[in-house]
Formats: C-alpha cells, sequence, structure tokens
C-alpha cells in the first residue's frame, strides 16, 4: 500500500497579500506584498515522502538552514528584503529528517519539483543521485538574470545537478488536459497547475482517497475553495483556471488537497480529510 509522509522543512512568514491578492494589477500586488504591515502566522515548508512499491518518490525538497547566512539570499532583491522571513534549523533540512527515518539519500529514487522557488528547491543537495524530475518551462525560466530577478536562485542549485525534464502525455486526467505517469503502474501522476508559476506542477497520488501534493496552487485549502488568488501569480486567469481544474477533481473522486504551505496539510493527510466541493 502506497504510504505518504509529510515532513516540514522549518517555517516561512510572508505579508498577507501574498498569499490572497487584493489587487488586480500586476503592479498593485506587488507593492501590497512588499509594503502592507501585515504577515502571516509561521507556514509549514512541507515536503512529502511517498513509499511507493518501485521506490521512494520525495516531493519538492524543502529549504535550507543556510537562508540565515549572510549573503545567501541577495540583498538588492526586495522580496528577500522585505516580504519574507524564514525559521530553518539545520535539523529540520529534508536529510537529516530522512535520516531519522531510516531513510538514505540513495533511497530515494525519484524527486518531482512542483516549482523551483528556494524554499521547494533549497534542498536539492539532499537528494544526491536521484533523478529530479521539473517542468522545463520552469526551470527556464528560473536560469540566468531573468531567473533572479523573478526571486529564483538558480547559483545556489548544486552544481552535480542535471534535471529531467517532465513530458506531459496529451491525454485527459479528469479536468486536466494532459498529464505524465511517474510509476508504471500510473498510480503516481504529474499534472500541470500553472498559476503561482506559469509552469507549477502537482502529484496526484491515485487511489481511494486520492491525494493531491500541490505546491503553491494556494496557500491553504480555505483560499482554493474560496477561489483567492496569490499575490505571486503573473496571471490570474491561469490561476484561476486551475483552481477550477483542481475543484472539479474534487467533484469527481474524493480527494484530499495537500498544498505546501498549509498548517492543517499534515492533519488532512493523516485523517485522509477530503476536499468538500
Amino acid at each position: 500500500m502506497t504510504k505518504i509522509h509529510a515532513i516540514s522543512t522549518g517555517l516561512v512568514q510572508v505579508r498577507r497579500p501574498q498569499m490572497e491578492a487584493r489587487r488586480n494589477s500586476a503592479p498593485g500586488r506587488l507593492a501590497d506584498m512588499l509594503f502592507v504591515p501585515e504577515w502571516s502566522d509561521w507556514l509549514p515548508i512541507y515536503v512529502w515522502i511517498i513509499e511507493h512499491e518501485e521506490g521512494l518518490i520525495v516531493v519538492d525538497t524543502g529549504e535550507t538552514a543556510r537562508v540565515h547566512e549572510r549573503g545567501y539570499h541577495p540583498r538588492w532583491h526586495p522580496f528577500y528584503r522585505r516580504a519574507a522571513h524564514f525559521s530553518v534549523h539545520p535539523e529540520e533540512e529534508l536529510g537529516p529528517q530522512l535520516r531519522a527515518l531510516g531513510i538514505g539519500s540513495r533511497d530515494v529514487k525519484q524527486v518531482v519539483l512542483t516549482h523551483l522557488h528556494t524554499d521547494h528547491a533549497g534542498g536539492l543537495h539532499h537528494v544526491t543521485g536521484s533523478r529530479v524530475w521539473v517542468h522545463h518551462g520552469e526551470f527556464e525560466r528560473a536560469m540566468g538574470i531573468g531567473g533572479r530577478v523573478h526571486g529564483y536562485l538558480p547559483h545556489r542549485w548544486p552544481k552535480w545537478w542535471q534535471p529531467e525534464f517532465i513530458r506531459f502525455d496529451r491525454r485527459p486526467l479528469g479536468p486536466f488536459d494532459e498529464a505524465t505517469s511517474l510509476t508504471r503502474r500510473g498510480d503516481v501522476m504529474i499534472v500541470p497547475t500553472p498559476g503561482h508559476t506559469p509552469h507549477h506542477v502537482s502529484l496526484l497520488v491515485c487511489g481511494d482517497p486520492s491525494f493531491l501534493l500541490a505546491g503553491d496552487t494556494s496557500y491553504n485549502q480555505h483560499l482554493l475553495l474560496a477561489r483567492k488568488i496569490d499575490g505571486v501569480s503573473p496571471d490570474p486567469r491561469v490561476t484561476s483556471r486551475t483552481h477550477e481544474r483542481i475543484l472539479a477533481l474534487g467533484r469527481e473522486r474524493p480527494l484530499v488537497y495537500l498544498p505546501s504551505h498549509d498548517p492543517e496539510s499534515a492533519s488532512r493527510l493523516a485523517q485522509r480529510s477530503v476536499l468538500e466541493v
């Protein structure tokens, strides 16, 4: 039987308009994320471990304690100066937590990155030897000076990292137009969930219920149900379409929705609490 574990690799705090946009214009959303004096509670940075008969699968790699080193984040970037606080201890990183579960880095067969923001890719150095999957468009967007302007930290990725690029099959999976299977059995699927970034993906673990390991499709389940767009999304219309697809999937099948920063995700996973659409 496939089993999923939730691991929090530390905490992050953001301004409330990053979780829920308050203006339609991109400049207005950006200004709110930098200057509105209202902060979220401390939010978890979840990584998901899937115990599968074909091998261990990890979804995202979480954050690194190096975020507390002077100069790790670019001081010129307004997001890191004004819009986010981190709390990550060395023992909270992915590697030590895997070892505490009796899992070595070489035991992880596959890794899927929902996107390449630092709190999802900061632990890449803990998965040496694994096949690491990412959307090619996400990888290209994160590269170079353009990537750094968008808040990515490609210069912090391990030098040895050679990503595998996700290729979607043009076959529908419920409300999603395309998907690809990560397992021979076809019970762990990657689906496109653009919005938070243009090439964001999520992982669907099929079963009764199914589990959607949803990255940053929304900051919590309440915001999904309320159809609230986050302040980071480049195109709110794209995010809205993704939200509607997730909600439609929840109407088609029992679905446990597990975004990466929702404080209730771990308890929903443990209780198998399905999305009430």
